[in-house]
């Protein structure tokens, strides 16, 4: 199960935590080295929709979803983006976050990898195998889907747990057999000659991400956040007609090499969009995958965590 203690070291080791602002003044957003949240900051354009507001931004980067949702739940940060997993382990430890916005299948930049010369053939040789990923991340979950798919069990691996710089370093050295990781840190192993991609995210699960709030900012500044996400939707439908320029931005923003992250970038569907049905009951299977193997404590309902009560179709 998750430990809160050692997510919050996680958080403040890994990211300048801005103090407190007073109410109103700044949005302080969470941001990883992928996606549209970079580009957006590159552009400046969350900064100008919210002057009107009277209202700054403040960025904070974090290396992966679990350490951003902890600075979350502590205050310490108003909005984020995660893959499907941190919110889930989040939820079962008591955060006050909610869903705010979807992006559906954008995780679809995750693979599992294995070396070139790895007698690692398919899903099913995982067996007995050393398996890096990240705990409580989209690859935590995206390695439990790929056992499944491949008729095994979380039991039939050995779980290597790393932050993605570490598991990088443990996967080029040949400590571990198999890593699951998402773009960039995919697209740059992709392009070691020595990689080798034993299965692709969308061969194995249907991996969404997700922009998420502490509860009392959706709740007290609701036409902050809503400006802000409007402004990222706009960002989105650029990101979708403009692909090499959103490389060269998120290649300077990120310092990630221009060639790996248009690799990324092409793979990746920016389009943001509600909690809809058929979203939130894919992030209930998830949650209720990772209760069923005992990594979270108890079972959480994804309803609880909205938000605005989803639409039903019909």
């Amino acid at each position: 199960m998750i430990d809160r203690r050692s997510l919050l070291a996680a958080a403040l080791a890994g990211a300048a935590l801005p103090a407190r602002a007073a109410a109103g003044d700044t949005l302080r957003i969470g941001y990883q080295k992928n996606g549209i949240l970079v580009v957006a900051k590159q552009q400046g354009v969350i900064e100008a929709r919210l002057k009107a507001l009277g209202v700054g931004v403040t960025w904070v980067e974090f290396s992966f979803g679990p350490p951003l949702l902890e600075a979350i739940s502590l205050g310490a940060i108003d909005l984020g983006q995660t893959g499907d997993a941190p919110p889930i382990f989040a939820q079962a430890a008591g955060s006050p976050l909610v869903y705010v916005a979807a992006q559906e299948a954008a995780g679809s930049g995750a693979a599992v990898l294995v070396q070139k010369e790895s007698p690692i053939r398919s899903l099913a040789d995982l067996r007995a195998k050393r398996v890096a990923f990240a705990k409580a991340s989209s690859a935590h979950n995206l390695t439990i889907a790929a056992l499944e798919k491949a008729g095994l069990t979380y039991r039939d691996i050995e779980p290597v747990t790393l932050a993605p710089a570490d598991a990088a370093a443990a996967f080029a050295r040949g400590s571990v057999d198999a890593w699951t990781i998402w773009d960039p840190y995919f697209a740059i192993a992709e392009m070691q000659p020595s990689t080798r991609v034993l299965s692709l995210a969308t061969d194995i699960a249907k991996p969404n991400n997700f922009f998420l709030a502490h509860k009392t900012v959706a709740a007290e500044r609701g036409p902050v956040l809503d400006a802000a996400l409007d402004a990222l939707s706009g960002v989105a439908r650029w990101c979708e007609a403009n692909r090499g320029e959103v490389a060269a931005l998120l290649s300077k923003g990120t310092g990630v090499p221009l060639a790996a992250t248009r690799r990324a970038v092409d793979r990746t569907d920016y389009v943001i969009g509600p909690m809809t049905p058929s979203v939130v009951a894919e992030q209930q299977r998830v949650a209720d995958r990772f209760h069923a193997l005992s990594l979270i404590p108890h079972p959480i309902r994804i309803g609880d965590a909205l938000r605005a009560p989803v639409p039903q179709n019909g």
